[in-house]
C-alpha cells in the first residue's frame, strides 16, 4: 500500500505559512500534494508553497484563479514558473489561457483552467450577467474552449467531471475536482458536491479536499481513509 496517492491534493486553507506546516508535518507521509490558494498568499503561501516542494518533496498547486489582461497574466506567471511547482489556475477565458501558458513556457507548470466555481449555481451566474444556460452545459462550453486555447487540464465540480471527460478535446488533459466530501461531511461553501470516490470514477484526476481532513480529530487517518476508499 502506497504511503501517499498523488490523486489526493489537500488544500491548505489555513491562516499563514507556519500553520501550513504544521498541518504538514501532521500529515507526514499521508499526503504527497497540497493545494496553496489565494487566501494564504498575504500569509507566506510562496514561501510555504517553495518549502514544501523544496524541502519536503511534496507536489504543489498553486491556485491563485488568475485573471487580468494577456501581458499581465503573462509575466505573473513566468515570474511563478521559477518556483518549479506542478499546477497553476487562472480562469478559463482563452486571452488568460493563451497567456498563461506562454507564461509558463519552458517549466514544466500544468496551467489548470477554472470554469465555473464550485460555489456558484444558476443564480449566482444570473446575479454576474453570465449568459443563459445550464450550468452544466457552460461548463463543458468554457472547458472546450479552455482546451482549444492549450489548457493542460481544467476545474470542474465533480459532478461535471464526466461530462468534461467525454468531451474529444479532453483526450490526454487533466480533470481536478474541488467540492469533494466524503460522504457523511459538511457541504461548506460548495454547492455542487460528489464523494472522492466518485469524481474519480466519473473521470477526474486528482480531488481536492480541506475541512474534511484538517478539520478531523486526527487529519492524516482522514487523509488515508479518503486516499483508501478511491478506485484502483
Amino acid at each position: 500500500m502506497p504511503t501517499s496517492d498523488d490523486r489526493l491534493i489537500v488544500a491548505l486553507d489555513v491562516p499563514n505559512a507556519l500553520a501550513g506546516l504544521d498541518l504538514a508535518a501532521t500529515l507526514g507521509d499521508a499526503v504527497g500534494f497540497y493545494k496553496i490558494g489565494l487566501g494564504m498568499l498575504t500569509g507566506g503561501g510562496l514561501a510555504l508553497a517553495n518549502e514544501l516542494k523544496t524541502d519536503h518533496g511534496k507536489r504543489i498547486f498553486l491556485d491563485m484563479k488568475l485573471f487580468d489582461i494577456g501581458a499581465t497574466v503573462e509575466a505573473a506567471v513566468r515570474g511563478l514558473a521559477q518556483f518549479d511547482l506542478d499546477f497553476l489556475t487562472v480562469h478559463g477565458d482563452p486571452h488568460v489561457v493563451r497567456a498563461a501558458k506562454e507564461g509558463a513556457s519552458g517549466s514544466n507548470m500544468k496551467i489548470l483552467a477554472v470554469t465555473v466555481l464550485t460555489s456558484l449555481d444558476r443564480q449566482d451566474l444570473d446575479a454576474g450577467l453570465i449568459k443563459a444556460g445550464t450550468l452544466p452545459d457552460l461548463v463543458a462550453e468554457r472547458a472546450g474552449r479552455a482546451f482549444a486555447a492549450g489548457a493542460d487540464g481544467v476545474i470542474a465540480s465533480p459532478q461535471e467531471a464526466a461530462m468534461i471527460r467525454a468531451l474529444p478535446e479532453a483526450t490526454g488533459r487533466l480533470i481536478v475536482t474541488p467540492g469533494v466530501r466524503p460522504a457523511g461531511a459538511a457541504l461548506g461553501d460548495q454547492k455542487r458536491v460528489a464523494t472522492p470516490a466518485q469524481a474519480i470514477s466519473d473521470g477526474a484526476d486528482h480531488i481536492v479536499v480541506g475541512r474534511p481532513i484538517w478539520q478531523a480529530p486526527d487529519p492524516a487517518a482522514a487523509a488515508r481513509a479518503i486516499r483508501d476508499a478511491l478506485p484502483r
